[in-house]
């Protein structure tokens, strides 16, 4: 088990590995396991992209990101014009159903709404747009519905779950009904916790996924 300083150091060298992520304005606590990110990053997708970078570090239960986003003076736009940005960026991402989404825009936000099948369509659309020069934050409220259940979902999922050469299943109990899934037990890291919950929204029929699974780091 990493001490709270170890975990700090660990997290700060991966930022400082990432070429995407300008670590030097980026700060790091850590206690029992959860890492706090703090300080200011020019875009979005940086600080975003920190908050990822630190998941993948071993020992990281949680990750509280708490990186303010400062525009440059130069980049800054308009709320119409990043309305229409964020638009067009839907309608050009071939896995998007962008006439099923409809985007607002407040104060440099965006906020996505409507309706898709699958989760990975809601996924797609919220990174079409958080890397938009301008782009201060972005809320996805789109819901996912599946024009059809499936049946066996919970036995698609496990084996889905064997199948995956990242995760230890041995560890993961999951329930399924009426579209829900739900992920119970133990794994050693932030990534297997979240390709859990891919590989359960990936299954033909949920429309909603409730992941309980906890960290236990090796």
């Amino acid at each position: 088990m990493k001490t709270d300083r170890q975990l700090q150091h660990d997290v700060l060298a991966e930022l400082e590995w990432e070429p995407s992520v300008d670590a030097a304005h980026i700060g790091v606590t850590a206690a029992d396991g959860v890492v706090t990110l703090t300080g200011k990053v020019p875009a979005l997708a940086q600080k975003l992209a920190a908050e990822e970078v630190a998941k993948r570090v071993n020992g990281v239960k949680a990750v509280a990101n708490d990186i303010e986003v400062h525009i440059p003076d130069k980049r800054t736009l308009s709320d119409s014009k990043l309305a229409a940005a964020a638009v067009s960026a839907l309608e050009w991402n071939a896995m998007v159903p962008h006439e099923s989404v409809t985007v607002a825009v407040r104060d440099g936000w965006i906020t996505l709404e409507g309706a898709v099948d699958w989760q990975y369509q809601k996924e797609a659309a919220g990174q079409a747009v958080r890397s938009l020069a301008g782009a201060r934050g972005v809320t996805n409220t789109i819901t996912v519905r599946p024009k059809t259940a499936a049946p066996a979902v919970k036995g698609r999922i496990e084996a889905a779950l064997v199948r995956s050469a990242s995760i230890d299943s041995k560890g993961i109990w999951v329930e399924a009904d009426d579209g829900t899934a739900v992920l119970r037990g133990d794994v050693h890291s932030c990534y297997e916790r979240d390709a859990a919950e891919q590989i359960a929204w990936a299954a033909p029929g949920v429309s909603r996924v409730e992941n309980y699974i906890e960290i236990t780091p090796w």
